[in-house]
């Protein structure tokens, strides 16, 4: 990248980077790992209600890591997704439930149903307006209508080509355009799909989709003089993936992005897991910051790569340079050459350590899947690309002794030479 190219993108305002949190301890490494804001559901008022979502005392656990951050002088966003459609018994629902909400520090709420705008206007008058886009907002003019009714940023249709994009922020230069750059897509407009509904009685348009996109089909037509004969119409030897499509990756692509004048990428997914969501985050995070000059070229490919390296499905640029490349789909479940093996804790000095190995630190290991003693090991932590350890050492966290095993009901602690600290993630795989 030119000397010129760096300084007018550190010019203008860097965009912010949105990830998708499921739950605290996802919320918790989306941050740590470089997402300057977060979106949550809170109950089934999201399109999302079968993620784990937020419930009981979470807001506080919440309130102090933003205090934490800001201690630093780091300003972290929350954004609450009120982006189901609203029944009038739904709209009920969360009006009793607005004391509950109020406990957390939201900074603004996304939604796509209007009937909402006055009641968060009143109960969150500090907090912004976002709309959602299952709202389908795609054309200047709807930009203006939304801009005229308090919402302060629009999450664009992903069906949005990169140069309306520019065109509506030239049009609505005050408006905030935030643009999804990673994950799954959706065979509906906008992901206003009735599939699911009609296939399982699930509405995704409730947040409770059921994927049937996803769903291997057999497809078969009928000739109307032959009723009863059918005809199997084949893609490949028995199923089809007509409905399944790519996932989006635009990593590759942000500067264009950036020329348009987003201002904020969201990488999509609170149902997928905190392997995907701290990866996706740290690779976009350096990304960003080199495009911007802050960091290496060289830093930020160390990082990319790892987008690969967690479970998805082939990429494509979306409706953001050609339809044809969002009309490809794909067949198969996600896939990735690694496994999450677990995270690390806290630093601890046991109290049954006699003797310390000068070179070697002891910390709580939360395994996830069954380990071996032995088998090859790779940390990857904030900042800290991936590095192997096949040195380490398992040991009882009561008694010292050395487990030859460990799994997901056995958290014990971790031996190691190697510099990791608190939320690094373990991973086994291919090395």
């Amino acid at each position: 990248m030119t000397e010129t190219r760096k300084t007018e993108i550190t010019a203008m305002s860097i965009p912010e980077l949105v990830s998708p949190a499921g739950n605290l301890e996802k919320l918790t490494y989306a941050w740590e790992y470089g997402a300057d804001a977060a979106y949550i559901g809170i109950g089934n008022f999201s399109l999302r209600t079968r993620a784990d979502n937020f419930t009981g005392n979470d807001y506080q656990s919440i309130k102090e890591l933003k205090e934490k951050y800001l201690s630093k002088g780091i300003q972290k966003k929350l954004f609450c997704a009120l982006n189901i459609s609203f029944h009038n018994n739904d709209i009920k629902k969360f009006e009793n439930a607005i004391p509950y909400f109020k406990n957390y520090p939201f900074d603004a709420f996304i939604i796509q149903d209007i009937g909402l705008v006055e009641t968060i206007k009143k109960n969150f008058p500090e907090a912004g307006l976002h709309l959602s886009t299952q709202a389908n907002c795609i054309n200047s003019n709807a930009v203006k209508m939304y801009k005229s009714l308090g919402f302060s940023r629009i999450v664009l249709g992903r069906e949005t080509p990169i140069d309306e994009i520019a065109e509506i922020k030239n049009a609505e230069p005050e408006m905030e355009l935030e643009c999804f750059v990673h994950g799954a897509m959706c065979i509906a407009y906008s992901g206003r799909c009735l599939l699911s509904a009609y296939m399982s009685g699930r509405s995704a348009n409730s947040g409770n989709c059921a994927h049937s996109c996803r769903w291997d089909w057999k497809l078969y037509a009928e000739e109307k003089e032959r009723r009863g004969e059918f005809f199997p119409v084949e893609q490949t030897e028995s199923y089809t993936s007509v409905f399944s499509s790519k996932d989006l990756c635009m990593i590759g692509h942000l500067p264009q992005l950036m020329d348009a004048k987003v201002d904020a990428f969201k990488i999509e997914g609170r149902m997928k897991s905190l392997y995907y969501t701290a990866m996706t985050v740290q690779a976009y995070r350096k990304k960003i910051d080199a495009i911007a000059g802050l960091i290496p070229e060289g830093e930020s490919r160390l990082f990319e790569k790892e987008l690969y390296n967690v479970p998805h499905r082939e990429f494509c640029t979306g409706f953001y340079f050609s339809r044809d490349e969002a009309d490809k789909t794909t067949s198969g479940q996600t896939s990735a050459p690694y496994k999450m093996a677990g995270t690390i804790g806290k630093e601890i000095k046991p109290a049954f350590l006699k003797t310390h190995e000068p070179g070697t630190a002891f910390f709580e290991f939360f395994p996830l899947n069954k380990i071996t003693a032995g088998e090859k090991l790779e940390f990857i932590g904030p900042g800290v690309p991936a590095e192997e350890d096949g040195e380490y050492v398992f040991l009882d966290s009561a008694t010292g002794e050395k487990l030859e095993w460990t799994d997901h009901m056995h958290p014990c602690i971790i031996r190691t030479s190697k510099k990791i600290g608190e939320r690094f993630i373990v991973r086994t795989g291919s090395f």
